[in-house]
C-alpha cells in the first residue's frame, strides 16, 4: 500500500506540474497544494521523517483524536523525527502562511482546536527517546513520549516520575498546562518536575529554555501558547517500599449519594488534609445490569506502601452499604488498570465519539450539590439515550507537593484547588443540535458543582477544559498573571501561531457550541 502510495504521489508531481492553476480548481487544487508541500518541504526533513498526505493508511491514523467535536482541519501530516525536523516544519509553514499544529496523544479536546483549517500536524510519534543522567537525578525524554513508555523505561532502572494518570496521553501534553498525576501529592506536578526544556519558537528558532530563561514562569502551566517542546529533561525519583499500592473498590447505588461524600470529606480528607499517600477517585456511570433506571457510583480508594487499603479508611465506605466491593494490591503500574486508564481501557480509544470535558477545581464535596448533580445526570442521561456513556468524574489526588510550591512562581496558578471534578459528556457525533445539548448538559452539571461549592471564580484546569471559560479561568484571576503571559506572548509569538490551544485573548476564544456564559440550560 506505502509504495502505490508513493508511486501514485509521483504521477501527482508530474500532473500537478504540468497543469495551470486555472484548471486546477477545488479539490484538484488542493491536492497539488499538499503535494507541493511534501516535495518542498521533504527536502528540508531528515532520512527518518515523513510527510503524509489524505487517503494513506498513517495518514488517517495520525490526525484520529480521542474526541471529534471541532477537530482540528489537517491537510498534511509531517511525521518527524529529529528536533531539526521540527524546526524545519514550522519555518516551512511560516513561509506559506500555513497553520501548524503539534500532535502527541491527540487526547487535546479543546474547541479552540477547531480553529485550524487546511493546518500541517507536525507528527511528534518517533521523538520518544529516554536517557537517564548518570546521577540518577534527572532523565531526559523526546517530546513525543507517553506516559506508559515514560513509566515502563524509568521503572527497568528502579526510577519513577509525575506522569498523568492515563497511560495513552502524552508526558507533555498533560505537563505544559501544569499536569496532575499520581505521584503529585510527593513531587508536585509534572511541569514542577522540569529541569529544562528543547523548544522550537513560533519563528521556527530553536531555544533551551531553563530557570535563567524569560519563558521558564510561562512555560511551566501556559506553555502550549509559546512553542514545541522536542526534548524536555525533567526530575526523576527513586522507586519507593518496592512500588507497593493497594486498592479498594466499591459501588454504590443512587440513595447512596450524600452518605457517600460525606464519608469522603470525613475520613478521607482533602487537601493537606488528606494523607500524602492516599488518593480517591470516583465517578456517576450508567450501568443497566446493575440499575436501569438510575447511574451508579464507582468509587476508589488508592493507597501507597501498603499491602492493603487501611481499614481506619477502608471501614467507613462498607458500613455505607456497597453493592460489591473488591480490593487487591500491586505496584505503580498497576494504577492505571485499576482506575481503567490504561492503554487498552475504554477510555484511551479512539472510536470517533465526541468527548467534551467540563471541568471546575472544588475544595471539598457539599453533599447536597453531589445529588443535584446525580439526580440532573440520571434525568437526562435516561431520557436521552446518545449520552448514555458519559460521566462525571471526581479525582482527589494528593495535593501537598502541588501546594507547597509557591503560586506566583509558575503560570499553573490554581494550586489550592483540592479535588479535580469534570462532567465528562460523551455522544456520537451527529449535528449541531446534539452539540449544542451536550454542551449545555455539560455547563448544567458544572454549574451545579461550582455553584454548590460557594467559591467565588471558576477555576478550570486548562488541560480539561472544554473551551467556553476563558483566560482567567485557565490562567488565574490576578491581573497581573495575564499580563505578565500576554507581554510574554506579544515577544515571543506575535503573529500567534500558537494560538490554537487555549490562548490568553478572549477574543479568540471561540464558542460555537455553548452560545454564552452567563445562562445554564438543561433540557428535563
Amino acid at each position: 500500500m506505502e509504495f502505490l502510495m508513493i508511486a501514485a504521489a509521483g504521477l501527482m508531481q508530474s500532473f500537478c506540474d504540468n497543469l495551470s492553476p486555472n484548471a486546477a480548481p477545488g479539490f484538484l487544487s488542493s491536492l497539488c497544494k499538499n503535494e507541493n508541500i511534501a516535495t518542498d518541504l521533504g527536502a528540508h526533513l531528515s532520512s527518518a521523517a515523513n510527510v503524509w498526505l489524505p487517503g494513506s493508511t498513517t495518514f488517517n491514523t495520525a490526525t484520529t483524536r480521542w474526541s471529534s467535536l471541532d477537530a482540528p482541519g489537517i491537510s498534511v501530516v509531517v511525521e518527524v523525527a529529529t528536533e531539526n525536523d521540527v524546526a524545519e516544519t514550522v519555518k516551512y509553514a511560516n513561509a506559506n502562511n500555513l497553520p501548524f499544529l503539534a500532535y502527541n496523544g491527540g487526547h487535546g479536546a479543546i474547541e479552540t482546536l477547531g480553529a485550524i483549517e487546511n493546518g500541517i500536524e507536525i507528527w511528534l510519534g518517533k521523538l520518544t527517546s529516554v536517557s537517564i543522567a548518570e546521577d540518577g537525578q534527572t532523565a531526559t525524554f523526546g517530546g513525543g513520549i507517553r506516559s506508559k513508555q515514560v513509566t515502563d523505561a524509568l521503572w527497568a532502572a528502579g526510577k519513577q516520575t509525575v506522569t498523568g494518570a492515563c497511560e495513552c496521553t502524552s508526558l507533555l501534553g498533560p505537563g505544559l498546562g501544569g499536569g496532575h498525576g499520581f505521584l503529585q501529592g510527593q513531587y508536585g506536578l509534572i511541569a514542577d518536575q522540569f529541569e529544562s526544556l528543547n523548544m522550537v519558537l513560533a519563528n521556527g528558532t530553536q531555544v533551551t529554555v531553563n530557570k535563567d530563561s524569560e519563558l521558564w514562569w510561562a512555560v511551566k502551566g501556559a506553555g502550549h501558547n509559546f512553542g514545541i517542546v522536542t526534548s524536555v529533561t525533567s526530575k526523576i525519583y527513586d522507586v519507593q517500599n518496592d512500588g507497593l499500592w493497594s486498592y479498594k473498590s466499591f459501588y454504590y447505588t443512587y440513595d447512596k449519594v450524600e452518605e457517600l461524600y460525606n464519608a469522603i470529606n470525613r475520613y478521607l480528607g482533602t487537601g493537606k488534609k488528606q494523607a500524602m499517600n492516599l488518593m480517591n477517585y470516583s465517578f456517576f456511570f450508567n450501568y443497566p445490569a446493575i440499575d436501569p433506571n438510575h447511574p451508579v457510583i464507582a468509587f476508589f480508594i488508592l493507597q501507597q506502601g501498603v499491602g492493603a487499603v487501611e481499614e481506619k479508611y477502608a471501614e467507613p465506605f462498607e458500613k455505607i452499604g456497597p453493592i460489591m466491593s473488591t480490593g487487591g494490591k500491586g505496584t505503580y503500574k498497576d494504577l492505571p488498570t485499576w482506575t481503567s486508564n490504561a492503554d487498552d481501557s475504554l477510555p484511551c480509544q479512539k472510536l470517533g465519539l465526541v468527548n467534551a470535558r467540563f471541568p471546575v477545581d472544588l475544595q471539598s464535596y457539599n453533599p447536597s450539590a453531589q445529588r443535584l448533580a446525580f439526580d440532573a445526570f440520571t434525568n437526562f442521561t435516561q431520557k436521552f439515550p446518545a449520552f448514555n456513556n458519559s460521566l462525571v468524574l471526581f479525582e482527589g489526588y494528593s495535593t501537598q507537593g502541588v501546594q507547597n510550591i509557591q503560586a506566583d512562581s509558575t503560570a499553573f496558578s490554581h494550586r489550592e484547588g483540592n479535588l479535580l471534578v469534570t462532567p465528562l459528556i460523551i455522544y456520537p457525533p451527529t449535528d449541531r443540535k446534539r452539540d449544542l445539548q451536550g454542551s449545555r448538559f455539560g455547563e448544567h452539571l458544572r454549574q451545579v458543582l461550582y455553584h454548590g461549592s460557594g467559591q467565588d471564580e471558576m477555576h478550570s484546569y486548562v488541560n480539561y477544559a472544554f473551551g467556553s471559560e476563558g483566560p482567567e479561568a485557565w490562567y488565574g484571576y490576578e491581573p497581573w498573571r495575564l499580563e505578565r503571559l500576554r507581554s510574554l506572548k506579544a515577544k515571543y509569538d506575535p503573529k500567534g501561531r500558537f494560538n490554537f490551544y487555549a490562548p490568553f485573548d478572549r477574543r479568540k476564544v471561540h464558542s460555537p457550541h455553548y452560545p454564552s456564559r452567563k445562562k445554564v440550560y438543561i433540557s428535563n
